[in-house]
């Protein structure tokens, strides 16, 4: 028995896909509670067959749906998780070494080994992508980002090694829609914040995301999935910007 408790909180809508492997993960947790989006699929029946707790919720926002999982988990340290994440045998024993004693932080980062269709891609954008995921309950919790959410932690935060595994995207058009998904809510993010940005910004800013991900960061050496990657974060920076400068130009004309 660990001498920190944990409870693994995972948010979910119809991932009746991904849900199984990433609970069989953590079944050494305390507490394991599936906060659901009003799945339409068999996400909900699958993880209460697995021993998970489980409460349905509408979906308001990323955020706020990870902080109302981290208010309701009945432990002192949360370890969050999306749907298709999973944790290694590796990083288990991690854990719970660093659950099994005391420690002057509040919270704990690790790399994600993003896996995009079915290839590690060790380079780019996407490597190390570290990630606050454990942390202390009542020092912790999730920013009002629409998009792209992470954790705020009040107190020393530390960096681990052993990564978190992310089955992140099985096929190109997934990939793409879901990046038109997360350029609209960044937009309208953008536009409530009243962000100010030259029209110049549409044309180098998607071109520079590019250049980065697949020229510096190399992304160039995970061959074809990487040339992918790159360019369809590139296309989310010029979707992201288009979004708003329409909104914009409608304003100006009405």
């Amino acid at each position: 028995m660990m001498k920190k408790k944990v409870s693994v909180v995972i948010v979910t809508k119809d991932e009746e896909t991904n849900i199984s492997e990433c609970i069989k993960s953590v079944l050494w947790a305390d507490e394991i509670l599936v906060v659901d989006s009003e799945s339409k699929d068999r996400t909900c029946d699958i993880s209460r067959g697995l021993g998970a707790d489980v409460i349905e919720r509408k979906w308001i926002g990323y955020a706020d749906q990870k902080n109302y999982g981290i208010q309701k988990a009945k432990n002192k340290w949360v370890l969050s998780l999306d749907a298709d994440e999973r944790i290694s045998d590796d990083l288990m024993k991690v854990l719970v070494e660093i659950l099994d004693k005391d420690s002057i932080y509040k919270g704990y980062k690790f790399p994600r080994k993003n896996i995009f269709f079915g290839k590690w891609l060790k380079n780019g954008d996407l490597w190390p992508d570290y990630q606050i995921r454990l942390f202390e309950k009542e020092r912790a919790s999730f920013n009002n980002r629409y998009v792209h959410e992470s954790v705020q932690v009040d107190g020393q935060v530390c960096k681990l090694d052993e990564p978190i595994l992310h089955y992140s995207y099985d096929n190109v058009s997934e990939f793409f829609q879901r990046q038109k998904e997360y350029a609209i809510l960044s937009a309208q993010e953008s536009l409530k914040k009243k962000v100010s940005l030259n029209k110049t910004d549409i044309f180098f800013r998607p071109l520079w995301r590019f250049f980065r991900s697949y020229i510096i960061k190399s992304g160039w050496k995970d061959g074809l999935e990487g040339f992918i990657v790159s360019a369809g974060l590139a296309w989310y920076v010029f979707m992201r910007f288009a979004i708003i400068l329409e909104f914009k130009k409608k304003n100006e004309v009405s």
